[in-house]
């Protein structure tokens, strides 16, 4: 019972606060940035949509839809059914910040058509990393109530070690999209160097999210390890 009480006061914890202000501080920077260079206009006047829309057909992809979808920052590509969906933030607006993003989810347009590899591993590891994120932690808490029944104990430690290796491929997935993104818009002449330069700001801020969502996953698996990871030599002992 102390073990199980451990868990929860265990020194460990603070790894788990450090992942946390790793996201808390990433947020604050993407949307600083966000809101910044959403009140600059490009001089093309290119919504996200239209800017979207010109970039797919220029990189000679035509089987690409643009949805428009509710919410802040909830765009994204959708590789199963060919769908680019932009939030309420960027498909109508003309902003640099608008014009950046819809060009990266266009990035993994490109990164589907051209089928770049991490992009397939990512997509092949969906699957087991919602597995991982939702039965992980019960799994191991499942273990502890049996009596640290290491069977689930370490099943539930490896199913959500596929979660934390979905968050590490996700990041050359998402710096290679943004890089595409700021290359088409330079390379189309949809923005000058100093609006592309607006553009890699945004870009960089979002893709530090994406980093602190690793290092958390990472954090969470490392404490894991190092609460139950040793338990039968801890119990044995």
């Amino acid at each position: 019972m102390g073990y199980y009480y451990g868990y929860y006061m265990d020194p460990t914890y603070l790894l788990v606060l450090i992942g946390a202000v790793l996201c808390i501080f990433a947020q604050m920077r993407v949307s600083s940035a966000y809101k910044k260079y959403a009140r600059i206009r490009s001089r093309s006047g290119l919504t996200g949509a239209e800017a979207a829309q010109r970039i797919l057909q220029l990189s000679g992809i035509h089987d690409v839809r643009i949805e428009h979808v509710r919410g802040e920052l909830t765009d994204h590509y959708d590789p199963a059914h060919k769908v680019l969906r932009l939030s309420d933030s960027v498909y109508g607006s003309a902003s640099l910040a608008a014009v950046g993003v819809a060009a990266h989810e266009c990035g993994h347009a490109v990164q589907h058509h051209k089928g770049y590899a991490p992009l397939k591993i990512r997509t092949a590891l969906v699957p087991a990393a919602n597995i991982g994120s939702r039965a992980g932690i019960p799994l191991i808490f499942l273990g502890v109530l049996l009596g640290m029944n290491q069977l689930f104990i370490q099943i539930g430690i490896w199913v959500f070690a596929l979660a934390v290796l979905f968050q590490l491929v996700t990041l050359p997935v998402e710096f290679n999209a943004s890089g595409r993104a700021l290359a088409m818009l330079g390379d189309y002449g949809m923005l000058e160097r100093d609006e592309t330069n607006g553009c890699r700001s945004v870009l960089n801020a979002a893709a530090l999210t994406y980093v602190a969502a690793a290092a958390s996953a990472i954090l969470q698996l490392l404490r894991l390890v190092l609460l139950f990871g040793g338990s039968d030599r801890r119990r044995d002992g």
